[in-house]
């Protein structure tokens, strides 16, 4: 039993999946904040469009 505690201490092979698993959760969370910037942006972009066409609000699926 205590040759398997020991070898669970040093084992490092977990501790890689877990470092690539927060490193994938970090590039989530600033992929889902680029994106909802970058759609507000692009929203306000198309209302300015179509008001300067002179076509009142645009329709969004929003």
């Amino acid at each position: 039993m205590l040759k398997l505690a020991k070898r669970f201490l040093y084992e490092e092979e977990g501790q890689g999946m877990a470092e690539y698993g927060l490193i994938l959760a970090l590039i989530a969370v600033v992929c889902i904040l680029a994106f909802t910037t970058l759609g507000e942006g692009i929203k306000t972009k198309i209302e300015e469009v179509v008001n300067g066409l002179g076509g009142g609000t645009a329709e969004t699926g929003t």
